[in-house]
């Protein structure tokens, strides 16, 4: 294709504002400004506000990182010099004992959650269950969207309950750089609930666990459906103010007419106020004296589906593969591996076939308690109710993980636990 043809084209692209690909192309790759660039539904804050206590010393000022063999550094060096980190904090005990913005980022400045807007949309459902606007989430989805009634006859086999655990069995590739995947679709097109209308299945509703934001959004879509409100005006409602946030917020949405906010991916707030969510669920659904989501909805929200990927009502629960001595635990067959288990006095454990191994080979994995919401550019809610910490990393690009925020927990208690045996 010759140069001319190719500016043509992409100028066609970028000037046709009805389609995603112009979109794409306007905005290149998804990015933390994105609430800029879509129609939003605006949630206020109320009239009283809620705020975690501020500690006079950092506990975590000693703390030292050696990323890539570069020497010692701090936290915040580390944080500032290595990552494109916009926010980190850490909370214990109500106490906000580190809070650092960076990248030009403040306080107040709000950022796109991207998939961590999967797990609030979770916290919308359960409220909606709570109030009796979802009968039971093993009801079919089409019984809240109706639309999907005349779509693929198997969304007739699809149930809430699928679409929380990411077991929808849709056929729909999760793809964030091809134009043309159904991703992209999605993230940038304009309906997106005539979009997700048009897809099919590739495995029975139930039978697979696979993560696809199309099962967040059709939660979404249900949502609003049912409360008759889009989704950031009913956030505003059940949880922002109630629960005294900090600062607006925004919730993207996929056009200006249809209004469909973007339930898997379209939250932006601030990080004080994401840390408010993990405390929420760190308290069993309780806010101060009032119950903002059942304590059954958040118990089955954070404890561990092993079997499903250590993934239940869009949260992630931790597992490890079990160890001693440094060396992962392996077993000539299940009674013995289950046996083994069995010694860990851990709630929840699970005994699975080792991949690749001839002969056939078990071990085992151990659930721990702590729980978080992810998104991509490495946003991260981190909750571990056994120390009572939260913390929260924003930013730019994916170049730190889960693996930091453990890390400054692991920290904390080794520093309880030195204190409190001097």
């Amino acid at each position: 294709m010759k140069p001319v043809y190719i500016i043509t084209l992409a100028a066609l692209l970028l000037s046709t504002s009805s389609c995603h690909i112009g979109r794409f192309f306007t905005r290149n790759f998804a990015n933390i400004t994105d609430h800029k660039f879509f129609p939003n539904s605006d949630i206020a804050t109320g009239e009283e506000i809620w705020r975690f206590a501020e500690s006079k010393e950092n506990p975590l000022e000693k703390m030292r990182l050696t990323p890539d063999k570069k020497g010692k550094m701090s936290l915040t060096e580390y944080l500032r010099d290595e990552t494109r980190t916009t926010a980190f904090m850490v909370i214990r005990n109500d106490t906000i004992l580190y809070e650092q913005y960076f990248q030009g980022y403040a306080q107040h400045d709000i950022s796109t959650f991207f998939s961590v807007s999967k797990s609030i949309t979770s916290l919308m459902v359960g409220i909606a269950v709570d109030e009796g606007l979802i009968k039971d989430i093993n009801d079919p989805i089409t019984a809240y969207i109706p639309e999907l009634r005349e779509a693929d006859p198997m969304f007739k086999n699809l149930t809430v309950r699928h679409l929380l655990d990411m077991r929808s069995g849709l056929y729909y590739k999760e793809s964030y750089s091809n134009p043309f995947a159904d991703m992209a679709k999605l993230y940038y097109g304009h309906n997106q609930l005539k979009q997700l209308s048009k897809l099919g299945f590739k495995y029975e509703p139930g039978t697979v666990h696979q993560y696809q934001s199309a099962s967040t959004a059709l939660l979404g879509i249900m949502v609003e459906k049912v409360s008759g409100m889009d989704m950031g005006k009913y956030l505003e409602q059940k949880v922002w103010q109630p629960m005294g946030m900090e600062f607006p917020a925004k919730w993207s949405l996929d056009d200006k007419h249809n209004r469909s906010a973007k339930g898997y991916a379209g939250v932006a707030a601030t990080a004080r106020d994401l840390a408010k969510v993990g405390r929420l669920y760190l308290e069993g659904g309780g806010w101060n004296g009032q119950q903002i989501i059942s304590a059954d909805w958040v118990k089955a929200s954070v404890t561990p589906n092993m079997e499903n990927g250590n993934y239940q009502y869009q949260w992630y629960g931790i597992g490890n593969v079990a160890q001693r001595g440094g060396q992962e635990l392996v077993f000539p067959d299940s009674l013995s591996a289950v046996a083994a288990a069995d010694t860990f006095r851990v709630a929840h454990t699970l005994v699975d076939e080792k991949e690749r191994s001839e002969p056939a080979t078990y071990h085992i994995h151990l659930a721990t308690d702590e729980f978080y919401a992810q998104g991509i550019l490495g946003q991260i809610l981190y909750v571990d109710p056994s120390s009572n910490v939260i913390v929260v990393r924003l930013g730019e690009k994916w170049d730190t993980g889960l693996g930091l925020l453990r890390k400054v927990r692991g920290y904390l208690e080794e520093k309880s636990d030195v204190e409190g045996k001097r």
